[in-house]
């Protein structure tokens, strides 16, 4: 094992949260040491694992991009590769490119009261040898699901197909789809992007569900901040879109949960405008409300225009069984299939997977509440940065590293070592971090995931406005969060 090394902070991840809580400490606490461990070979988290055909962003970019450095482009979604060469720049101009070590995989991290450090392990992902490294703050930048692998149910006769099986997790370079016949299993927002991207070139693309989902239709440009480029500053033009589009994105949230019937037909109204009369409807109307589960967006309503052509059909049924040739359905239709892609979603994973010790003793992620969403109940000077699920995930993000800048500042100026959520008066529900969606792998995942608390700042708000106030303004020192006294090990102090 190689010999330890010593920081201040630790990220791990170099993705979206991860990059942006690293140049929030090179704006903020300067004079810190830090550096991010990431499992793959390249920096953009999601962005650079995905690469299947059409991937982009489900929230516009606007909101998306960090407060601290403005999307720059009239692109309301924008593709995959442009994400990634935007979080490479961000990473460039904040000079952070140079603390990411690549190819490190984060199996363990173990606090120690009397030291008051994690330590941390991470294997090689090329040789195995093991590093282990000491710091003050560890900062979980690892998303929500699992990396390895997506998920694909159980389907019978899987191994009677002739053809190509996929997960678009794991996109084969290899694949060449030029006149075959494809069939996209799921109606999620990688479903919605495969469809209209891959019938460019396939002979025939069915989009198969078990259950329509909500669609909305969006621009692909920004038509008003494109004219007011003429005669405003670019950077006021964005920095103003950012806010419009951060109202936008809550008034339809608040209007989805408060009016669910009327946004149902708002929504399904939009969409039988695009689609024509020659698709049926019940293809895209769900059995559940607005918002329930995320709502998927698409530009220019491209989806629809490849269904409204012969490129592409959309059939809502359930699978019997997969055969030689293709796939049956319990209906009893047969869909032909050189190429099954099985856009059924992800297999949830928190904090990484990463094996969790305080003074000896293994911690279960279940076990815990969050503490304003960012740290975690009993665990010291840890921090799990984790975006929202009803808006664009950077704004919970920027605010979330931008809480632990200032809670590192303070704890400086005070000499403390070590800052522990407790939850004295709180009780822990039965509900997760994610119940808020009702989607199939949060469901599947929920018992295993960081419950919510009966009041603040154990709940799990998803409300920017309100998370900022709470994140970026509240004082520090709340009754709840405990710090060591200077000069005093957290273990002492916990004694006594």
């Amino acid at each position: 094992m190689a010999d330890t090394k010593m920081l201040d902070v630790l990220i791990v991840g170099a993705g979206i949260s991860g990059i942006g809580m690293a140049c929030h400490l090179r704006e903020s606490c300067p004079d810190k040491t830090f550096a991010l461990v990431e499992r793959r070979a390249s920096l953009g988290g999601t962005w650079d694992l995905f690469r299947y055909p059409g991937i982009r962003s489900d929230s516009d970019m606007f909101s998306f991009g960090y407060r601290f450095r403005p999307w720059q482009e009239p692109r309301i979604l924008s593709d995959g590769g442009s994400i990634r060469e935007y979080l490479a720049e961000t990473a460039r101009e904040f000079d952070v490119e140079r603390h990411i070590h690549f190819g490190r995989k984060t199996t363990r991290a173990q606090w120690s009261s009397d030291q008051a450090c994690w330590t941390v392990t991470t294997e090689s992902e090329t040789n195995g040898e093991r590093e282990r490294w000491q710091c003050r703050y560890l900062v979980l930048g690892t998303g929500y699901y699992r990396y390895d692998e997506g998920f694909t149910p159980e389907f019978p006769g899987r191994a009677e197909f002739k053809g190509r099986f996929v997960h678009p997790q794991q996109w084969p370079e290899d694949l060449d789809y030029s006149g075959k016949k494809v069939v996209v299993i799921g109606s999620g927002a990688t479903a919605i992007t495969l469809v209209p991207a891959m019938a460019e070139d396939a002979a025939h693309v069915t989009m198969l569900q078990r259950s329509p989902t909500y669609i909305l239709s969006l621009p692909a440009v920004d038509t008003i901040s494109s004219q007011l480029q003429r005669i405003l500053p670019k950077s006021w033009v964005f920095r103003m879109a950012r806010e419009r589009n951060i109202g936008l994105q809550r008034l339809i949230y608040i209007v989805c949960r408060r009016y669910p019937r009327l946004m149902r037909k708002l929504l399904l109204a939009s969409v039988r405008a695009q689609v024509g009369r020659d698709v049926d409807m019940r293809h895209f109307s769900p059995d559940y409300n607005p918002w329930d589960q995320r709502l998927c967006v698409v530009p220019n309503g491209d989806l629809f225009k490849t269904l409204r052509s012969d490129r592409a059909s959309i059939v809502t049924d359930e699978i019997d069984c997969l055969t030689e040739n293709g796939i049956r359905l319990k209906s009893g239709t047969l869909i032909e299939a050189d190429i099954i892609v099985s856009a059924t979603g992800l297999n949830m994973e928190m904090l990484g997977g990463i094996e969790l010790v305080k003074d000896g003793e293994r911690q279960n992620p279940n076990e815990h509440m969050t503490y304003k969403g960012v740290l975690v109940e009993g665990l010291p000077n840890l921090a799990a940065i984790f975006g929202y699920t009803n808006a664009s995930w950077t704004l919970k993000a920027d605010i979330a590293a931008a809480y632990m800048c200032r809670l590192i500042r303070h704890m400086d100026s005070r000499g403390y070592r070590s800052a522990t959520p407790r939850a004295i008066d709180a009780i822990a529900e039965d509900r997760s971090v994610m119940d808020s969606l009702n989607a199939g792998y949060v469901k599947r995942a929920s018992a295993k995931l960081p419950r919510q608390g009966d009041r603040l700042p154990w709940r799990v708000l998803n409300h920017y406005r309100r998370d900022r106030k709470m994140l970026v303004e509240s004082p520090i020192e709340d009754g709840v969060l405990r710090f060591d006294e200077p000069g005093v090990a957290t273990g002492e102090q916990n004694a006594a």
